[in-house]
């Protein structure tokens, strides 16, 4: 069949018409037998002959031969035509929510027939064949081309990060990727139903056995996953500190103080979560990803959510297979601490010196600390990746999920390497010139840089006054307590000082016994006053001399009514205080939920989870609204939902309250923190702008050393009498030479502009399988560089889209002919 379709492709390739209902037999060749089938058509459905001539071994590569696809694999009655095939295969990898369901429905529709269930099932037949040849006919070309090697496609997953070019600078990190778990693709796993105690329960399995594999190298298997759930690895992690290979990698900087962030991350083990996995046989999968987008692996999550064995394998893999790379994982702490601690991991992490990485988002539910040492914005190297990729992808994978949700797990997997294949050729490599160019740095009219890092100095500085009270407030409270204890003692002898008790002699019922006793109580009291502002007064004096205080506070003094305040409500001022310290910590997650183009839903659903794993804010909160009840008067109370509206810290109104008002703080505006990060990306701006430099260049190199290895293919087979093969590589060269116009168009304008610094000039690969030799242009090429202008004014040089289309289109037809032959292409 796979050679009848490889016919079938060459016979049609020529006529214009693309692939027809049906393709006639030659009429000088000899029928033993027709056949009547169903012929199943997008317009029609007709019953025709079917030929089988001399040298037929099967019907059913005779059904192919002539552009139909059986339904059975001996004496099928019904066949549908292989462009209908093709025309759901592209539908349903642009729509995945189409489906063979309503794919076939239609067809009815169009027919005029009822549904009836059989025809969807003739149709997935047909569907599966269909898509086994085109995995033959693509293994066919991989062979002929030799790139059939193992883990050639990973080797060359994508064309700027893992195609090499001579002479360019070696990045800080080389490679950067992402990994992440989702569980939008789970399969239900089909059970018996059972009953236990009048409850209804999962029973055994009732899936039918197929043994089927998906095609292509994207899925690692379950066995390989499996190899790393090993047993007592909470253990192994809590003794890394005691490893010999952690002394090798303190020596090499791989290792980093422990930021007590970790521990938080743990996998959801709610009876929910349980009850859940419990009904699905995937309950998700997880993919790694290059940072332009392309799939480099997949791997699916088997009853379970993101348990460590799924990156750990990744990480592995990608170690083994690419060398140096790093990473992003939103819960990098714990996984780089689990590959230090893993014994077939961690040497291979140190020899391929492993960098694990948080993104930009996850990167803020961590602590400040751990923030600070593994999100992308602060890490060297890494210039302006996010780490979210995996994000961007899950959200357009989801629409896979209505139609493998209840699908075996054969044909699960096969919808899924199908999309991922035509997603990485399709979409990625066609948007890949567009991330480049929008990855270019833009003027943010900052004037001074350094102003950045005194707010985060200062922004440092008043989370740690807000960890305990300022020893200089202690001693103002602690002065004023003295100053009101100097004054009740100095009210204390003023008010005894000139008390005594007269003796009249002579007087009826005067005791002079007694009269004396009460003198000596006075003068007793008086002088116990008298010690008592002597004590007063000088820890006043001490205090003063403390704190700089030359005449003593007064009750109409600032200073007075400032600390009076202070010391009436100390527990309130620190719960306040606390309270201030949490929101800070949390502000990136709480301005997300306000964030400009954050719908409403997704606001609600940030808040959510946010008050799910935001437990210490909660706390605080139900601590300050005790206290601030109990204040006299009351103070308002705040509520969970308050505090997650609150976009920025100059909106918290209650800061008023705080030590320090630090709403006029040009680091707690909303301008100030939105150019926050800015300041930090800018910081990354030489390293992202080298990286895109390289990048580029690799990628235009690719461009022309593809293109000319494949002509040189296709001539190749053609001359040694492979002509089907020769057109499938032909075919292949057409799928990537279609967006060579565009993806030329977008560098060139790109080149033009301002301060660009890089080349668009192919340069020469360090992988020797694409070199093609060709002879050398006969005129000399301008380099397109940021030094080499195009001459002319500025009028002149304002092209249109057009004619950036026409100089890109010259300047391929120029590379093409460019030589690599010993030559400097960037001289020529």
């Amino acid at each position: 069949m796979t050679d009848a379709y490889l016919a079938l492709s060459l016979a049609t390739a020529d006529t214009g018409e693309g692939l027809p209902s049906a393709v006639k037999s030659p009429e000088d060749v000899e029928v033993q037998e027709n056949l009547m089938v169903l012929v199943v058509d997008m317009f029609s459905a007709t019953r025709q002959s079917l030929a089988l001539i001399h040298g037929d071994s099967y019907v059913a590569s005779a059904c192919v031969r002539q552009g139909w696809m059986p339904s059975a694999p001996s004496i099928p009655t019904v066949v549908i035509t292989i462009r209908v095939l093709e025309v759901y295969r592209v539908a349903d990898l642009r729509c995945p929510r189409l489906g063979i369901q309503v794919f076939v429905r239609t067809l009815c529709d169009i027919h005029g027939v009822a549904p009836r269930r059989w025809l969807g099932t003739q149709f997935s037949v047909a569907f599966d064949v269909y898509l086994a040849i085109q995995a033959r006919v693509d293994s066919h070309v991989q062979l002929a081309l030799g790139r059939d090697t193992p883990h050639w496609r990973l080797k060359n997953a994508c064309p700027c990060c893992l195609y090499n070019v001579e002479g360019e600078p070696k990045l800080k990190i080389t490679f950067i990727g992402t990994q992440d778990g989702n569980n939008s693709l789970s399969r239900f796993a089909k059970r018996e139903r059972e009953v236990v105690d009048e409850t209804a329960v999962p029973g055994a399995s009732k899936e039918q056995g197929d043994d089927r594999v998906a095609p292509g190298d994207y899925y690692l298997p379950r066995e390989e996953v499996d190899k790393w759930a090993k047993e007592g690895l909470e253990e192994l992690v809590k003794t890394f500190g005691s490893s010999s290979t952690q002394e090798e990698m303190e020596a090499k900087g791989g290792v980093e103080e422990e930021e007590g962030c970790s521990e938080r991350w743990q996998n959801m083990k709610e009876d929910v979560t349980a009850r859940a996995y419990g009904m699905y046989d995937e309950t998700g999968f997880f993919p790694a990803l290059c940072r332009h987008g392309f799939v480099l692996i997949v791997v699916d999550m088997v009853k379970s959510g993101k348990l460590y064995k799924y990156p750990l394998l990744i990480t592995a893999h990608i170690l083994n297979v690419l060398g140096e790379v790093g990473l992003a994982y939103d819960v990098r702490c714990k996984h780089g601490k689990t590959v230090r601690a893993h014994p077939a991991l961690r040497q291979l992490a140190l020899d391929k010196n492993f960098r694990s990485l948080v993104g930009a988002f996850h990167g803020h539910g961590h602590n400040r600390l751990c923030g600070l040492r593994n999100l992308m914005t602060y890490v060297e190297g890494v210039g302006l990746e996010a780490g979210e990729g995996c994000e961007i992808f899950f959200s357009k994978s989801k629409a896979l999920a209505s139609t493998t949700r209840y699908a075996s797990r054969f044909h699960r997997q096969q919808s899924i390497t199908t999309y991922l294949k035509h997603t990485d050729t399709f979409d990625t490599y066609a948007n890949l010139s567009l991330l480049l160019c929008n990855n270019t740095m833009r003027d943010l009219g900052v004037e001074s840089r350094d102003v950045f890092e005194m707010w985060l100095a200062a922004e440092k500085a008043h989370l740690l006054t807000l960890s305990k009270e300022p020893e200089e407030e202690t001693l103002e409270m602690e002065y004023f307590q003295k100053l009101v204890n100097l004054r009740d003692a100095e009210e204390r002898v003023t008010a005894i000082i000139g008390v005594q008790i007269p003796f009249i002699p002579g007087e009826p019922h005067t005791n002079y016994a007694e009269m004396a006793k009460a003198t000596q109580r006075i003068e007793t009291q008086r002088r116990h006053a008298l010690e008592l502002e002597m004590r007063a007064r000088v820890a006043v004096q001490d205090l003063e001399i403390s704190l700089g205080v030359d005449v003593h506070w007064r009750p109409e003094d600032e200073n007075w009514s400032r600390v009076s305040a202070m010391v009436r409500s100390p527990r309130y001022q620190r719960a306040l205080d606390h309270l201030q310290g949490l929101i800070i910590s949390r502000m990136f997650e709480l301005a997300k939920c306000n964030m400009s183009g954050t719908g409403y839903k997704l606001r609600k659903h940030i808040a959510k989870a946010l008050q799910a794993r935001s437990k210490a804010i909660k706390t605080a909160i139900e601590r300050y609204n005790d206290i601030a009840e109990a204040m006299t008067p009351p103070k308002p109370s705040l509520t969970w939902l308050e505090v997650v509206e609150y976009a920025f810290l100059a909106d918290f109104d209650l800061l008023r309250e705080g030590r320090e008002d630090i709403r006029g703080q040009p680091w707690a505006q909303p301008a100030g923190r939105a150019a926050m990060d800015p300041h930090f990306k800018l910081l990354r701006a030489d390293e992202e702008i080298q990286r895109l430099n390289v990048e580029i260049r690799c990628f235009v190199t690719y461009i022309v050393d593809e293109e000319a290895f494949l002509l040189r293919e296709e001539e190749h087979l053609r001359m040694e009498g492979n002509e089907v093969i020769a057109h499938q590589v032909r075919l292949v060269r057409m799928e990537r030479s279609r967006f060579t116009d565009m993806h030329m168009s977008r560098l060139v304008k790109l080149s033009r502009e301002p301060g660009f610094t890089g080349c668009i000039l192919p340069g020469t690969s360090l992988s020797r399988e694409r070199h093609t030799p060709v002879m050398q242009a006969s005129s000399p090429l301008c380099p397109l560089r940021h030094d080499a202008a195009p001459p002319g004014n500025d009028e002149e040089n304002a092209q249109s889209d057009d004619d950036e289309g026409i100089l890109a289109g010259a300047f391929m037809n120029i590379i093409h002919i460019t030589g690599d032959d010993g030559a400097d292409t960037e001289d020529t």
